[in-house]
């Protein structure tokens, strides 16, 4: 009996230990001690890793620094985005550089715990602003991975996400948008396309202002007032909300 009981002690221990070294997300990376930005593995769905960019300080309030898991950046136009929907659903791109963590690794994150959403922007001429909520989910893929977002604050970039909230993903091969045609194939980008977008992340990557094609660029409309503005730089990242 002494045996047993001693066996089972240290397949508790063992088990605990392997909990702990597989983060579920950047907010259990940044809890462990971990305070510099980078690249680090999670473990969303379980025992699969997931490469991942954490980012450990942000320009918000002291309670909001720490911990937030990079899920989409656009920085230098190195990657298309304009990718069927197995992509999306996947992720794709270089998580040293621009990428997309996956529609599946965003909603098993977020079926288990509440989450804020920041979007940080910069545009060609060095201006910064950001947006971000208190509120942030991704439902299955029965359900579109549809998005729910809310809780809007201000970080000078104004509101360009909240019009989004309840609508399913669409790329230009799965069209789930309420638009007539398929928004996706319209303004070449993956997105969570209503009839069609206030801002347009995933689109094409121009340098500036380009009004040449409307609305194709990487757009954040109630920043510039316009979609013929692209911005230079734009990330959207979660974080853990205790």
């Amino acid at each position: 009996m002494a045996i047993v009981l001693f066996l089972a002690t240290l397949l508790s221990a063992a088990l605990a230990s392997d909990c702990k070294s597989m983060p579920f997300d950047c907010s259990d990376i940044y809890k462990s001690g971990e305070t510099l930005s980078g690249i680090y593995t999670i473990y969303p769905a379980g025992e699969t890793p997931v490469w991942v960019y954490c980012q450990m300080v942000s320009d918000g309030k002291d309670e909001d620094k720490g911990g937030w898991t990079v899920f989409q950046r656009r920085m230098d136009g190195t990657v298309n985005f304009y990718r069927p929907w197995r992509e999306y659903k996947r992720g794709f791109g270089n998580v040293e550089g621009e990428y997309w963590l996956g529609l599946e690794n965003l909603y098993q994150l977020t079926r288990h715990k509440k989450y804020m959403l920041r979007v940080d922007l910069e545009d060609f001429e060095g201006r910064r602003g950001f947006a971000q909520y208190s509120s942030f989910s991704v439902g299955c893929e029965c359900e579109g991975y549809k998005l729910q977002v809310s809780g809007f604050t201000d970080g000078g970039a104004g509101d360009s996400l909240s019009g989004h909230d309840d609508v399913k993903f669409s790329t230009f091969d799965k069209d789930q948008d309420t638009y007539e045609k398929n928004c996706a194939k319209e303004f070449l980008g993956g997105f969570w396309y209503g009839s069609c977008h206030t801002t347009n992340p995933n689109a094409v990557y121009l340098w500036g202002e380009d009004a040449t094609h409307h609305a194709i660029g990487v757009s954040w409309y109630s920043w510039k007032g316009t979609h013929a503005v692209s911005m230079k730089t734009i990330s959207m990242k979660i974080k853990h909300v205790s």
